[in-house]
């Protein structure tokens, strides 16, 4: 405003309410974005959850009608037999409290019957009420057994998937944090100490002291830029910058961008391909990859090995392999080389780098697999896709 008031509007307060509670204007509001549509439908699923309950409630309410049926047409046709029934249709005196008693003990079956139904429904109801109490409270390990309706066995089946991927993301939450922790240890002790040894005056304020803390918040800085990369990887969130790219020219630049460091090593780095076609990628991410797989056979292959780049087309789109005549890796170890901060005995790496070659390769649509064996070397391939996902 030209007088230096800001009006702020206020949306209404309906976001923290489950879908079912909500109600929404028909007129789709002017803020709301123009490519979702209006009303919002909920989460995937959410249809088929809503019809599920509802067939559970009318079931429930089905034996409590069944339940007050029999509870009437009971005492009615027993009120009916001692008043009315006994003289109309000449019923002998004595059989009318045999009529009265066999309609009790109808009575009493429907009820027995009616209440092993409700119980056999209300028991899992109470343990699934147990065991989100016990998450409540941070147990994450809280199972249900499935038992009961149809319904109830599917909402017992979601609960447990749903605990045990809480499990799973606390575990992983708190093995990230320690390895966060650790990685970040090293370079940072180091950088603290070299810093008060210059303010103490034990080293002199030259190039010789002050480039190798330069170096350690280099190395700060690409664990974080590899951290940011692989959050956003894993949450789906990263952004990718296709454009027609010439894959020939994207793999040549990348292994000339290692020669000097091959050569330094006495490692013969070489390049076959054939005539590649041009992919709609994001050049940016998959040179990252080739960077991670390239400077991992390098660090990993002896001086006089062999690191060879090999690409092909394929069926379905360009296959790209990285084979280094390395020491190979373990079979114990070779299911997990792809998991984050996962480092071997022999690993001289933060363990992030595969893990980010793989979900760069997975945001293009595309797989990556390790073909390795202890003193034969390791060739890691990945594959994208000609047209985009």
């Amino acid at each position: 405003m030209d007088d230096g008031r800001v009006i702020v509007h206020r949306l209404p307060s309906v976001v923290n309410l489950p879908m079912h509670f909500r109600r929404f204007p028909r007129r789709r509001p002017p803020w709301w974005p123009n490519d979702e549509p209006w009303p919002p439908m909920g989460p995937p699923g959410l249809r088929v959850w809503r019809n599920m309950r509802g067939r559970f409630f009318w079931r429930l309410g089905g034996l409590f009608a069944l339940l007050s049926m029999f509870t009437v047409g009971g005492c009615s046709l027993a009120f009916w037999l001692a008043f009315v029934g006994a003289e109309r249709f000449h019923i002998p005196r004595g059989a009318v409290p045999f009529l009265g008693f066999s309609s009790f003990v109808i009575v009493v079956m429907a009820f027995t019957l009616i209440g092993r139904s409700l119980r056999r429904t209300a028991l899992p109801v109470d343990d699934l009420m147990e065991a989100a109490g016990r998450v409540e409270a941070g147990d994450y390990t809280a199972r249900v057994a499935e038992r009961g309706p149809r319904e109830v066995r599917a909402l017992t089946r979601a609960f447990n998937a749903m605990t045990e991927r809480l499990e799973k993301n606390e575990a992983q939450r708190r093995n990230l944090l320690a390895d966060v922790t650790h990685e970040l240890r090293t370079p940072l002790t180091v950088v603290q100490g070299n810093l008060e040894a210059l303010l103490d005056g034990v080293y002199p304020a030259d190039e010789a002291h002050l480039s190798p803390v330069l170096e350690e918040t280099r190395v700060i800085s690409r664990l974080i830029d590899d951290l940011r990369t692989l959050a956003l990887a894993e949450s789906g969130m990263l952004k990718l910058q296709r454009e027609q790219t010439d894959l020939d020219v994207l793999l040549g630049e990348a292994v000339a961008s290692f020669q000097t460091q091959a050569d330094a090593a006495n490692i013969e780095l070489s390049l076959l391909m054939a005539d590649l076609p041009l992919l709609e990628i994001d050049p940016v991410r998959i040179r990252e990859v080739l960077s991670n797989l390239i400077a991992n056979g390098l660090r990993y292959t002896p001086r006089g090995g062999r690191v060879q780049v090999t690409a092909a087309t394929t069926e379905n789109g360009v296959a790209v392999s990285v084979g280094d005549t390395g020491s190979g890796i373990a079979p114990d170890d070779l299911p997990h080389i792809f998991d984050r901060f996962y480092k071997s005995v022999e690993s001289r790496g933060t363990g992030l780098g595969l893990a980010i070659a793989k979900n760069l390769v997975a945001a293009h649509g595309g797989e990556i697999v390790a073909e390795s064996a202890p003193g034969q070397g390791t060739t890691i391939r990945f594959t994208l896709p000609l047209e985009p996902v």
